[in-house]
């Protein structure tokens, strides 16, 4: 497979801050094992936090969305979707809880692949669990409305070949430690991208992908904080990167190391958001010094209801609790009265 090309890797020479980069996440891995055993309830309290937003942002990047009331329910099984995107946003919901369930004993193969696709299209599309039958493109949309074409990806007729290609080459490289774990499921996740196997939900699986690859080597922070969100933030540079990295992929002539970067740069960033959750902690009951990092986390104007929906296990009493203590040191700014109120957080 392209990225996993043997003559490639054998003159492979990683640049600084990739190695810096890999060493770092090594590092804080070691830290993330610790907190699990001496911070249980503030991990805890991050788990269910990350499952709402892992859910909505995976979902909105590809322009999926629902209305926040629907949101929670949904995620904590507590309704049945009624609508298309309702079932993508339930799906993405099954799709996780077998991540997090048995991700030792699931099988980096096409077959996994396939069942991870068909949870995430919610089980109901007519090629949910399929490889595509018709050939695709990345299309980019441009602000006057004009279509121009990024990537043409593997044609359709030599999809199955390619994924099932791809997934040797993983656990070949694996297996001969010729690359850093690290870089081996990056580079893994770009050339599934690039091979763009299914007529629609590419990138929701690869993200399915990326968390259960971290989970198998032990990189567990997507449970804890939501990397699919982080992902969202910089989805600007999240797509030009894929594009820049992605020219000569077919003649296996491109550049994966910005690729490598800016996965590596995104996984660094959830483990310092886990660190700012986890590290703190004790100056606030736990679950208080949670609240208070997504509620500082917020742009524009929101609601009560807004931390509600994304903890929906802390009561809406505590929720208050810290938003006045917020509001006392002059970090949340309350707008309105009554049940109009909406706060926003202060530069």
């Amino acid at each position: 497979m392209h990225s996993f090309n043997p003559e490639i890797i054998k003159n492979l020479e990683l640049p600084i801050p990739v190695v810096w980069l890999v060493g770092q996440c090594m590092e804080l891995r070691g830290k993330q094992d610790l907190w699990m055993k001496t911070k249980p309830e503030v991990m805890k309290t991050l788990k269910e936090i990350a499952i709402i937003q892992s859910v909505e942002s995976s979902n909105r990047i590809e322009g999926v969305t629902v209305s926040k009331n629907r949101l929670k329910p949904l995620v904590l099984n507590q309704t049945k979707p009624k609508d298309r995107p309702e079932e993508e946003i339930y799906g993405y919901k099954k799709a996780l809880d077998w991540i997090h369930r048995d991700f030792k004993k699931i099988n980096i193969d096409p077959k996994a692949i396939l069942k991870l696709h068909e949870l995430a299209q919610g089980g109901h599309s007519s090629d949910a669990g399929r490889w595509k039958t018709k050939n695709n493109e990345i299309i980019e949309i441009l602000p006057n409305g004009e279509r121009i074409i990024r990537f043409v990806p593997v044609v359709s007729e030599k999809t199955p070949k390619y994924m099932e290609q791809l997934c040797l080459a993983y656990q070949d490289v694996l297996q001969k430690k010729q690359l850093p774990e690290l870089l081996i499921i990056a580079s893994f996740v770009f050339d599934f991208l690039c091979i763009h196997p299914f007529r629609d939900g590419n990138g929701r699986v690869s993200r399915l992908l990326t968390l259960l690859l971290l989970y198998q080597h032990g990189f567990d922070v997507g449970r804890y904080i939501s990397i699919e969100r982080i992902i969202e933030s910089t989805k600007q540079d999240y797509y030009q990167v894929l594009h820049n990295c992605s020219q000569g992929w077919h003649e296996s002539q491109h550049d994966i190391k910005p690729w490598w970067i800016y996965f590596l740069s995104t996984l660094k960033e959830a483990y310092r958001e886990l660190s700012n959750r986890v590290e703190g902690s004790d100056l606030l009951a736990p679950k208080g010094r949670v609240i208070e990092g997504l509620i500082l986390e917020q742009t524009g104007e929101f609601t009560l209801s807004t931390i509600q929906n994304l903890c929906p296990n802390v009561s809406q009493q505590m929720i208050k609790k810290v938003l006045n203590g917020l509001k006392i040191k002059k970090k949340v700014q309350l707008v309105g009265k009554g049940r109009g109120a909406k706060w926003r957080v202060l530069v």
